[in-house]
């Protein structure tokens, strides 16, 4: 399995950067390609290369033809999981994953498990900023309402199936 390091790159409809950062392959497996953040991975935002460091190891995972994606943290994250309503990832090459967040988040706390949409309202206000086509909103809504059902009945890989690469991470 070839450990090499992927460049994250998330961007905003018109093509503005957005979240930035370089991850380890883990592997792949039925659900997607998996990538791993040790503790002290950097994070950049737009312009802006070190916006913060991570404080807990974490994972990605990169579905094939879903429009999300999700992020399993150890503690201290106050979250588990968070996953991100975006286009489906591209993958340019190997080394580098792109993808357009559409701004609907789908998290679980670390404490309770409870599940709550967030950024409902940035989502309304883009998609007359950024002129979200019709289509666009509907594979988003679509999957927010789906990722959030997933994390409440602890379907896989949301139950257990991402704590097996989380240990792959120092």
């Amino acid at each position: 399995m070839d450990r090499g390091e992927v460049r994250v790159t998330v961007r905003k409809f018109d093509g503005s950067l957005h979240w930035h950062h370089t991850m380890l392959r883990l592997g792949e497996d039925e659900y997607g390609v998996w990538l791993g953040a040790p503790i002290g991975t950097i994070y950049g935002k737009g312009a802006e290369t070190e916006v913060y460091v991570t404080e807990e190891p974490r994972v990605m995972l990169f579905p094939c033809d879903a429009w999300w994606t999700a992020m399993f943290q150890e503690a201290p994250a106050r979250l588990d999981v968070y996953c991100d309503v975006t286009t489906p990832p591209e993958w340019a090459n190997t080394g580098e994953v792109t993808m357009v967040d559409l701004d609907l988040d789908v998290c679980r706390t670390r404490g309770d498990g409870s599940v709550y949409v967030a950024d409902e309202d940035e989502f309304a206000d883009h998609q007359e900023r950024y002129g979200y086509p019709p289509h666009v909103i509907g594979h988003a809504e679509r999957a927010a309402e789906w990722l959030a059902g997933a994390l409440r009945d602890g379907v896989e890989p949301f139950a257990t199936r991402y704590r097996a690469w989380l240990a792959q991470v120092g």
